[in-house]
């Protein structure tokens, strides 16, 4: 097992230049310094743990969703003698167990993906508080949690939000959820897109790359939104917009992508037609209501790996991966050379963490970070863009000249 992980993880390594620079940038700079971790660990993952290692810090990692552990690289990671707890499969008490022995390590830095390492942290292991320099927070689920937390006065740490860098959530959650929420839908299903009614509940960014990639495969897309801007722009983009009980009606596949719970009800459930698959590209399991399918379904059986087919009142719904986010519950995640700049992002900002005295508080990533993995990242693709001159610069900065 841990050999294909290895492989796994070499692979990966070797399609992120942009993580090998700042592997080289930043070696030595975090001795002394404990990270723990909640992420999905698999191979991109494990190349961040590499680099925060390279840079002299002990790393103590988990994972941060039930389904999205690789086993091979997690045994990979322990046999390279990381300290990881992580497990495919896990039951929710083994889950925060393991979230627990994360903190007994007494983290300088925590990075989180979701939020449940954080709000533990500020909960049941509110003693380590004043240990903790500073966290990072991957994804758009775990920033809302924490923005709710800062505005009741509960976040008690700075927290940099990982995801709102412009290198991570225009590429990452539109280009990567976009391709990996279709892959692993397509690899477990093994159906044809083509022709379909596929119904993107949520036109945020990954809602966004979603659609785009389902309209890509000739699939007549229809938006649900509750934004209006968004759904304005849906419309604009050429897509149907309409809400979830009209849509329920029609659609063939349904993929929630919202960051909230209750979005396909088991109202909705009851208007779907016979042989309806519903998928889920956010962070939690609680998008879909499975729990109120399972309790009012007739029969369930598994008719595929990752695919629990329910009888509601004589027709078929078909759940993928539990509910659970269908990229990596399903797939291999998002792809390895968007994660190359998300990665980036996240080990920058561990230095600048260890490096920098914050107040408490919801911080973006410093302007300075975001560019330099974008330079990077053109860099490696050999390409090559224009430079302002002086008096461009002095012309925006100047008030006074006009027509």
């Amino acid at each position: 097992m841990s050999e294909l992980g290895r492989m796994k993880i070499e692979w990966a390594r070797a399609h992120m230049p942009v993580m090998a620079h700042v592997a080289e940038e930043m070696e030595g700079t975090l001795d002394g310094i404990t990270v723990g971790m909640a992420l999905h660990v698999e191979a991109k993952t494990a190349v961040l743990v590499e680099t925060l290692m390279r840079a002299g810090a002990r790393v103590v990692i988990t994972g941060c969703n039930p389904l999205s552990t690789q086993d091979e690289v997690a045994s990979a990671l322990r046999e390279g003698g990381v300290e990881c707890y992580a497990k495919r499969g896990c039951t929710p008490e083994e889950y925060y167990e393991a979230i627990h022995r994360v903190l007994d390590a007494r983290p300088d830095i925590v990075i989180d993906d979701g939020g449940d390492l954080l709000f533990m942290l500020h909960t049941e292991r509110r003693e380590l508080l004043s240990h903790v320099r500073g966290g990072c927070e991957e994804t758009t689920t775990g920033v809302i949690r924490l923005k709710a937390m800062h505005a009741q006065g509960e976040l008690h740490i700075p927290v940099i939000a990982v995801n709102n860098a412009r290198t991570k959530f225009l590429f990452d959650n539109r280009y990567g959820t976009g391709q990996s929420a279709w892959d692993g839908i397509i690899r477990t299903t093994n159906l044809l897109i083509a022709g379909k009614r596929v119904v993107v509940a949520g036109y945020g960014w990954c809602g966004r790359g979603v659609a785009m990639r389902a309209d890509g495969l000739g699939a007549h897309v229809i938006v649900c939104e509750v934004d209006p801007v968004r759904a304005l722009e849906a419309h604009m983009d050429g897509y149907e917009v309409m809400p979830m009980n009209e849509a329920a009606r029609i659609g063939d596949i349904f993929i929630t992508a919202t960051g909230d719970r209750d979005v396909i009800t088991l109202e909705h459930m009851r208007l779907m037609k016979d042989g309806a698959l519903l998928a889920n590209a956010g962070h939690f399991n609680v998008e879909i209501d499975v729990a109120g399918l399972e309790r009012a379904a007739e029969s369930t059986r598994e008719v595929r790996k990752n695919v629990k087919e329910y009888v509601l009142d004589g027709r078929r719904i078909y759940v993928l991966a539990e509910g659970r986010l269908v990229n990596l519950a399903a797939a291999d995640g998002h792809p390895i050379e968007v994660m190359d700049m998300s990665f980036a992002n996240q080990a920058l900002c561990v230095h600048h963490l260890a490096h920098t005295n914050l107040e408490s508080g919801v911080y973006d990533v410093p302007q300075h970070i975001d560019e330099h993995v974008a330079r990077l990242k053109l860099a490696s693709l050999s390409v090559s863009i224009d430079e302002l001159s002086e008096v461009q610069k002095k012309y925006l900065s100047d008030w006074r000249e006009g027509t």
